[in-house]
């Protein structure tokens, strides 16, 4: 954040994976306290991404230059990447970019990220906020991002793929 503030950037946050993991564990109690037999509380896992997409990502069409996503694709479930995709490709402006890192292998901790210079970033330990749900190769990588109309990653040494990928 630092970074971008202190280069003139205007920056909005959204901890997308809290948000997710806080979402499932009130649903999950929401669930619990539903009497036995309540076809209210029966919710497929799309119901879940569309449920939480009510409350999350709400910024307005073409909104954004820029979007950083770090490896928030690794952690997601699969019904609820497609529609953040979607989300986040509405909210950029034509010609914006993504910046994505993906995990090459499962991490051996979570980790958060943080831009030290212009040629750097770190990866700096932290509590585990979700279990890392996958690893993707090049082709899924490239689908996931299939609305875009050009693409470069690459891996580095850490073994984390980046991508940039632009509207």
């Amino acid at each position: 954040m630092t970074f971008f503030i202190e280069r003139g950037f205007r920056v909005s946050t959204e901890d997308l994976l809290r948000a997710w993991k806080e979402f499932l564990v009130s649903e999950e109690e929401d669930f619990r306290k539903a009497p036995v037999g309540n076809e209210a509380a029966k919710v497929s896992p799309s119901m879940f991404a569309d449920k939480f997409l009510d409350n999350a990502l709400l910024y307005p069409a073409e909104h954004f230059h820029g979007v950083l996503a770090w490896d928030i694709f690794d952690y997601l479930d699969a019904q609820l990447l497609p529609r953040v995709m979607d989300r986040v490709y509405s909210m950029l402006r034509p010609g914006g970019a993504v910046l994505s890192l993906f995990h090459s292998r499962t991490p051996e901790r979570f980790c958060r990220y943080r831009i030290a210079d212009t040629q750097t970033f770190e990866l700096l330990p932290a509590s585990t906020l979700s279990v890392h749900a996958r690893v993707f190769q090049n082709r899924e990588i490239l689908d996931i991002f299939g609305k875009f109309r050009s693409s470069k990653t690459f891996v580095g040494r850490d073994q984390v793929r980046e991508g940039l990928f632009l509207k």
